[in-house]
């Protein structure tokens, strides 16, 4: 069942640079919320393992809303290939979605 909601969750290099992509998504009315969390990453990247402090950001937003969040991140954000994954979200407390709707102007 898709509800018509989802998380979008990427990765920033520092909190500075989470910050400011967070409050800009917010103000261009492209998701609801954004949670962060600080994370260790250990990935592949062009043949090396890599470790890395990051922050990882979960944005909460309509499926109506993704392509053009998808766009902004990927336009604001400063890594080549930045992570961008959407998770559908199936259910959830009906208020709480009404408040997604109405928090960023749908």
């Amino acid at each position: 069942m898709n509800s018509g909601y989802c998380m979008v969750i990427t990765t920033a290099p520092d909190r500075e640079v989470a910050e400011k992509l967070a409050e800009s998504i917010l103000n261009n009315k492209l998701a609801a919320c954004i949670q962060m969390a600080d994370i260790r990453s250990f990935f592949l990247w062009e043949g090396s393992l890599l470790k890395e402090d990051e922050v990882a950001l979960y944005i909460k937003t309509t499926e109506a809303s993704y392509s053009d969040l998808e766009g902004y991140i990927e336009k604001n954000h400063p890594y080549d290939v930045p992570e961008i994954i959407k998770l559908p979200i199936t259910d959830g407390l009906p208020g709480y979605l009404d408040w997604l709707d109405h928090a960023h102007g749908l």
